[in-house]
């Protein structure tokens, strides 16, 4: 089974070092120095990790073969594919690979129906779980342990307790304002 596992970003300094958009819990795993990745253009690779650092808090990359500014120039935005056994899981109890969670069925604890998962958005901040409704419309979860609170992946669902708003119009409107339309 093919991963996403990183986003090659732009070029850094002139030797053919890339940032990159870190998609794996497990960079040190899957991007590390002799890995052999496949990347989406297709055409680009594969590509082979010769270095890795970590510098002002951004992972780069070189890749054998790339050795100056215009090379890694042209890798930006490729996607980084690795290979990972279908059945391996993650090593932390509460991480999912993208495909576990993928056509999950979203249930509300009381188990009202919500929609299926259809696609997961992977945020600077958090990622999103795309939930499409019965209707056909779409609603997005963030995927943080207050609002999912359980994945059953041998029912193949994922539980959530979401607040008002996040999944229907009856969103709480809180106000610093009392009746009389003066500041609290």
């Amino acid at each position: 089974m093919q991963l996403v596992v990183a986003r090659i970003g732009r070029a850094h300094g002139i030797k053919g070092e890339v940032t990159v958009e870190v998609r794996t819990d497990e960079p040190e795993l899957r991007l590390a120095p002799g890995a052999v990745l496949a990347t989406d253009p297709a055409a680009t690779g594969p590509l082979t990790i010769a270095t890795g650092r970590v510098h002002s808090g951004r992972l780069l990359l070189r890749f054998e073969g790339v050795t100056d500014r215009t090379g890694a120039e042209a890798l930006r935005n490729t996607l980084l594919i690795a290979e990972v056994d279908p059945d391996e899981l993650p090593e932390e109890e509460d991480e999912y690979y993208d495909h576990q969670l993928m056509d999950l069925d979203v249930v509300l604890a009381d188990g009202t129906e919500v929609g299926r998962i259809t696609e997961i958005s992977h945020l600077p901040t958090q990622d999103l779980f795309v939930v499409e409704r019965p209707d056909g419309s779409e609603v997005y979860v963030p995927f943080v342990s207050e609002i999912v609170t359980e994945i059953d992946l041998e029912e193949q669902r994922a539980v959530i307790d979401p607040p008002p708003g996040l999944i229907d119009d009856r969103a709480e409107i809180a106000s610093s304002r009392d009746a009389s339309g003066e500041e609290a």
